[in-house]
């Protein structure tokens, strides 16, 4: 199953037999607001803080996608997650309220596929029948622990990013109908010394990079082998700079294939700087519009590659670099 340095492929090959997608009020005037299930229509999904309407996010996610498969929570052996926020709390209290036996994990906006490529790993294995999994941010509540609180109305540099209020979650089982995971690569830690959190995208890119050139290599294949390469949240300047590192390195990408899901989910007009970002960036972006287009059959193969700042405001503050990481995962129906 292990496949060159850091690869796994699955050959069971694990079903998403269903997903959940859910945004907020902004996300319903984006470009892929007829693929979540459910939108909210204002910040505070009748919670008395943004980080509990964080909660709910993920909450309604999970239940979707288990509703959907007519899968009671009670036949899921495992629930994998993970946010923003500090300690993961908004995903660990969706856990107490699912009561699903839970590992959180921390891979800032890369958690999705962190997830997915966890899950993809216990079903092959037969270490699980159900595995949930899902990954949820909230503009309001993440902004005021990276950046500045929506109320002070800081100006942002245009290579800022727009957080994505949002939870995705998918259910993999080892049978069913559905898109299938057949590979994850898991990427490291790469660094370039970059201090600026307003610049996500261009802190991120070489990770991504990085994974995706290993992923490659690891399985013999070029990237033509893809309908579409898609990064979590490179945004406007990640992506070009992903571009031009691929150049530099001979690796050989259609700019046309290269997509990215924090330029999917918003329209040009709503001003969001740069582009998207957050946990649940690729999340819903994967879950709703992309698995969409699997099940449609306007695409077969997908490589996802869910990007992610491993920085914390105490870091950002002394000064620290950013440490980025990659994590890919081929999807395929």
């Amino acid at each position: 199953m292990l496949t060159g340095q850091s690869t796994w492929t699955f050959d069971n090959k694990p079903v998403i037999i269903s997903t959940g997608a859910v945004g907020g009020p902004f996300e319903a005037n984006g470009n892929i607001k007829d693929d979540f299930d459910y939108l909210y229509d204002d910040l505070w999904m009748n919670q008395d803080s943004f980080e509990k309407a964080h909660k709910v996010l993920l909450e309604k996610a999970s239940q979707t996608a288990l509703d959907k498969a007519g899968v009671s929570k009670e036949d899921v052996q495992f629930f994998l997650g993970g946010d923003l926020i500090n300690q993961i709390t908004p995903t660990s209290f969706a856990a107490r309220t699912l009561g699903i036996p839970y590992f959180g994990l921390f891979g800032a906006c890369s958690t999705s596929m962190e997830g997915l490529a966890l899950s993809a790993l216990m079903i092959n294995s037969q270490a699980a029948n159900y595995v949930l999994t899902g990954a949820s941010s909230h503009n309001a509540a993440v902004e005021k622990q990276f950046r500045y609180p929506t109320e002070y109305g800081a100006q942002k540099p245009p290579t800022s990013q727009w957080t994505v209020t949002g939870g995705g979650a998918a259910l993999l089982s080892q049978k069913g109908d559905g898109p299938k995971v057949t590979s994850a690569t898991i990427g490291k830690v790469v660094d370039q010394g970059l201090t600026d959190p307003m610049n996500m995208g261009g802190a991120m890119a070489p990770a991504a990079v990085d994974t995706i050139e290993t992923h490659l290599a690891d399985r013999g294949i070029d990237a033509s082998y893809y309908d579409l390469i898609i990064t979590g949240d490179l945004a406007h300047i990640g992506r070009d700079i992903a571009l031009g590192l691929f150049e530099k390195n001979g690796t050989n990408i259609d700019p046309n294939s290269f997509v990215d899901c924090g330029l999917t989910i918003y329209k040009e007009e709503q001003s969001v700087q740069a582009g998207g970002s957050g946990a649940a960036c690729s999340a819903v972006a994967t879950y709703g519009h992309f698995v969409n287009r699997l099940k449609d059959g306007d695409l077969k193969k997908i490589l996802v590659v869910a990007t992610g700042a491993l920085l914390s405001p105490m870091s950002a503050q002394q000064k620290e670099s950013i440490p980025c990481i990659a994590h890919a995962v081929s999807i395929e129906h």
